[in-house]
């Protein structure tokens, strides 16, 4: 499985990803994970970069920088749904800081090795 992950679906989805989902951290980034159902081999990505991060314009660069990374890391995740979470703090960070960051937490979250 590679190329882009699909997206989280409605609030359902990513409600329970909220409350009920693992969570790791790794500075700037959070991931929250819930684990697909057996008939679900798909990994599915949400993205959350806040007003404090930046204007509308700046906060879908950083959006696009976590699509391009989620597509990349695809073929190596556990099927389920994952919330990549972006504190301020992420505008002092290189593409590839931001890169390992978000692979560390995504791997720890759904209880990979990372």
């Amino acid at each position: 499985m590679s190329g882009r992950p699909a997206r989280v679906e409605g609030r359902r989805q990513f409600g329970a990803l909220v409350r009920a989902g693992r969570r790791a951290r790794k500075g700037a980034v959070t991931v929250h994970f819930v684990g697909a159902d057996e008939a679900d081999d798909q990994v599915r990505v949400a993205y959350s970069v806040g007003r404090r991060v930046g204007g509308a314009v700046v906060r879908n660069q950083w959006r696009r920088r976590l699509r391009a990374i989620a597509a990349e890391l695809t073929g190596e995740l556990h099927p389920g749904c994952y919330l990549i979470v972006v504190a301020p703090d992420v505008r002092q960070l290189t593409f590839q800081e931001l890169k390992d960051q978000v692979r560390t937490t995504m791997r720890r979250a759904s209880g990979s090795q990372g």
